[in-house]
């Protein structure tokens, strides 16, 4: 299992609460994908990936998966 560091997500976001912040939005939207797919696996051969939705929605914050905009913030 690859640990991701708050250093890592320091780099990312302002702060670390700001962190924990978009990774729990990040893992709620893994957890509904991960539902609808096993509402398919009755119907076809889908593969689902083990690993915990947090650890999944930290590995892509800090690999720059998730885009995000702070409020306030123009394009």
């Amino acid at each position: 299992m690859v640990k991701t560091s708050f250093e890592e997500l320091d780099k990312m976001t302002k702060n670390r609460y700001e962190a924990v912040l978009i990774a729990a939005q990040r893992a709620r939207q893994v957890n509904a994908l991960r539902l609808a797919q096993l509402e398919r696996m009755a119907e076809e051969n889908v593969t689902i990936d083990g690993r915990k939705v947090t650890s999944l929605a930290l590995q892509d914050l800090a690999a720059g998966k998730v885009k995000f905009r702070r409020l306030g913030e123009v394009k």
